[in-house]
Parts: C-alpha cells; structure tokens; sequence
C-alpha cells in the first residue's frame, strides 16, 4: 500500500444537489432513453496540488486544504486535490517525476523544478519569515556556537532550505564545519524543535511558522526554549506549473492566489498558513537563491538532487 497520502475536496454532484434540494419542473414519469453510445458523466478535470512538507501530513491538510477546496469551488471545470508527502525525499522524488500539476516547493525545489518542465508563477511573500532559526533549551548552557562542538542539532531533512541548508551554512560561516557536530535528520519541523525540547539533540533547526506553531499549541513547552540564532533571509517558497498545464486555467488560478488577501475567505486560508499573502514571480526573483545553493555546494556538503 503507498505511503502517499492523498486529500481530495470535491463539490456535490449536479445529481446529489437535485436530490437534496429539489429540481425545478421534474419530469411526471421517467423515460428511458436509448442510443449506441453510454451516457457521458459531467464531470470536472482532476489535477494534484503537492506542497512540500512544511508541517506533517495531518497538519499541511489542515493548513492547505482549504485552498485547493477554494480553487475548486471557483473555478467550474477543475478539481484540485492536496497530496502530501510523508517526507522531503518523497515529494522531490513525485516533484522531478513531474507528478505534479502545480506545486508549492521550497526554493531550492522550485530552482530543481525548473529542469525538469515546470515554470514559476509565483510564490509566498514575506521574505524576512523565509530564514533559518536555531533553537536550543534555555537550561542547556549553550551560549556559543563553539559550545556545539561534538554534540547533535536536528535538522527536519538535508533538503529543507531554511530550515536545514541555511542554518548549517550559518554554522560553517561562524567556524563550525559539518564535520564538528552530528547532524540528525529528524523527518518535519515539529520533530526537529521536539528533539530540543525532549534533550534528545543540543539544538534544533526549523523556520518560523513551525516555530510560531508550536508556541501557540505547546505554550508550556515553547517557553523551555528559545532562539539562539538566526540567518538571513531568502526569497519564499515559490509557485510552480508543469509545462502542459493549461495556459487559461492557470491565468485562473493565478487570479484566486494573487488575491487571497482581498476576501475574507482568502483571508482566512493566509491566517492559517501565516502569510500576508502570495506575489508574482518569475526564474529572476530566484537568483539569490541559487547563488546560496552554489555556495553552500561549495562550502558545507554537496547536494544530489
């Protein structure tokens, strides 16, 4: 059986909706009809909306259903269906096997998504969000970087940008190789700052939303730690289209994105992610990003795709 995890939001039927709200003018009796041809169903295009594992499966539902629920209810040929993946290896292996019809990935997978028939169109704003964060027990007597030194520090996977790459590019640039500290890829960023908080690991690296999650759900917990250090900021996780989704319906989809933030539905959808809202984009607004990555290739550990 497939570990994938699938959520599919889906209107009523034409033929439910009549049942349960009743039909004007129906029909006295039924008459058959007859031909050589079966009935043609109405029914509405499917395609996958994959986003990367910014939370767990349970939660990303809860976080992005709404929005493909949105696009299906606004747009009357299509049905969006969310598809979580249970870690970061699974979505970038669906990702590059262009599984996809449109994807929300982080930086580094939009840049790979590129070479493999994907196009950006846009992607979250609230750039300064988009940075590392290093977390550590406020009891644990970690003041310096150097006091890391031969310890463990849990990272979600070794292709989370902002949450693995930048901060261990953040370590190396402030005298603390790879090679000096056990790197543990835990699997999401709930378990990367729950690792900190059980001891398990001497810091944890994760992004702000996580973070601002899990103080909000785990007050009790959140307040036993606090952020030691954080990066700099990098362009947000983009937008991206396979190369043969259709021009027209994605102009729609575009539409509802760009413009969350002016309905109150929409609004409602951003607050769970947290986000202002979603912008334009192009291959240009990623440059930093892959100027980071050639550097980090360089520098920290180099990367397979």
């Amino acid at each position: 059986m497939s570990p994938t995890l699938f959520f599919t939001h889906t209107l009523p039927s034409l033929l439910l909706a009549c049942l349960l709200g009743g039909c004007d003018n129906p029909p006295e009796t039924y008459q058959p009809q007859y031909g050589d041809q079966p009935p043609q169903a109405t029914t509405k295009q499917n395609y996958l909306l994959g986003v990367h594992p910014l939370h767990n499966p349970a939660r990303l539902f809860e976080v992005y259903g709404p929005l493909a629920d949105l696009l299906s209810a606004r747009i009357p040929t299509a049905n969006f269906t969310l598809e979580a993946s249970r870690d970061y290896a699974e979505f970038d292996k669906k990702l590059y096997a262009r599984h996809f019809d449109l994807a929300l990935p982080n930086p580094y997978q939009t840049v790979n998504a590129l070479a493999h028939g994907y196009r950006i169109f846009g992607k979250m704003a609230d750039d300064d969000a988009f940075r590392g964060i290093i977390l550590v027990r406020k009891d644990s007597g970690i003041h310096t970087i150097a006091d890391l030194k031969g310890k463990a520090v849990s990272f979600p996977a070794p292709t989370a940008l902002a949450a693995t790459m930048m901060p261990q590019q953040y370590l190396h640039d402030h005298g603390l190789p790879i090679s000096a500290y056990t790197s543990r890829y835990v699997g999401s960023q709930e378990s990367s700052i729950m690792n900190v908080y059980l001891g398990d690991t001497a810091a944890g690296a994760t992004w702000p939303p996580p973070w601002l999650s899990f103080q909000k759900d785990h007050p009790d917990w959140a307040a036993q730690l606090t952020v030691q250090w954080q990066t700099e900021p990098l362009p947000n996780n983009g937008l991206v289209a396979r190369d043969d989704f259709p021009p027209e319906l994605l102009k729609q989809v575009t539409d509802i994105v760009l413009n969350l933030q002016n309905n109150e539905e929409g609004k409602a959808i951003l607050a769970r992610m947290p986000l202002s809202h979603f912008e334009p984009a192009t291959t240009e607004t990623y440059a930093p990003v892959r100027k980071f990555v050639a550097h980090f290739n360089n520098t920290v550990r180099p990367l397979k795709e």
